[in-house]
């Protein structure tokens, strides 16, 4: 018996399901079909199917429309989609790009600074930073998107340090700066990406990093940075008692660190 041709599916970036190399054509209605059993993980009554997928239709209609959809899309494949009369539920062979991502994201949060059981290289950065279908707007998505969103940059977080502990600082660099642009106003992505110049021992590029996000904070928000990313660089080699920062409001004077970035400018140019 020939090996069965394995079956891909893509949410992140756009819907694509490959069949091998080959992209298989799926109707919109059935993309949304395929995405839903897919993003639910496991068997999903058809009712609550058909009434997520158009639950502007009477029961009956959407219940019809789902029929009609799940006979296409298993025109395309019949492992596509496995029907019962009241459950459906993903084929069980198909690779799930964001099942993976989230696979990932657990295995780092469990292994701590232990990653020599771990591939750090098995999920890449696109799909750490990538959108879960960006262009469709439909209301069911937008928990789904929101908790893969936060996936992502708890993983992008645990790769930068897992990555640091590893001695791969250049690559855990990109992977906190990846967080920031995810979200740049994540206080726990730019102190990760602080200790990460700490632990390669950057020191001046710490400094210069909490400085860039205390502007930013103060910009965005009118707050400071807490006292535990203030307090990473008080750790460093030439360690500076920095203020104590209200978080209602932004000091006018120059503190330590910038008075040492100064000086030290001022030095190279003399």
């Amino acid at each position: 018996m020939a090996p069965k041709v394995p079956l891909r599916l893509t949410l992140i970036g756009r819907f694509t399901l490959w069949l091998g190399s080959q992209e298989l054509g799926i109707a919109t209605s059935g993309q949304r079909l395929v995405a839903l059993l897919a993003l639910r993980g496991g068997p999903v009554g058809r009712l609550h199917v058909a009434g997520t997928l158009w639950p502007d239709y009477s029961t009956e209609r959407s219940l019809a429309d789902l029929r009609t959809t799940l006979w296409r899309v298993n025109q395309s494949s019949e492992r596509v989609i496995v029907a019962t009369p009241s459950l459906l539920r993903l084929g069980p062979d198909i690779e799930v790009d964001v099942r993976n991502l989230a696979a990932f994201a657990r295995r780092l949060n469990q292994a701590g600074a232990a990653s020599e059981n771990i591939d750090l290289d098995s999920v890449g950065l696109g799909d750490l930073t990538g959108d879960l279908l960006p262009d469709w707007y439909d209301d069911w998505l937008q928990d789904e998107r929101e908790g893969l969103r936060q996936t992502r940059l708890h993983a992008l977080e645990s790769l930068a340090r897992v990555l640091s502990a590893s001695g791969r600082h250049v690559d855990a660099i990109q992977a906190a700066l990846a967080a920031i642009r995810v979200e740049p106003l994540r206080e726990t992505a730019h102190r990760t990406l602080i200790e990460t110049h700490l632990a390669e021992g950057n020191w001046s590029e710490a400094c210069r990093q909490f400085q860039r996000f205390r502007r930013l904070l103060r910009e965005e928000l009118g707050v400071e940075p807490s006292d535990s990313t203030r307090l990473l660089l008080e750790k460093g080699p030439n360690p500076a008692r920095l203020p104590r920062l209200a978080s209602h409001a932004a000091p006018q004077r120059e503190t330590a660190i910038s008075a040492q970035l100064r000086d030290s400018r001022t030095s190279s140019r003399a």
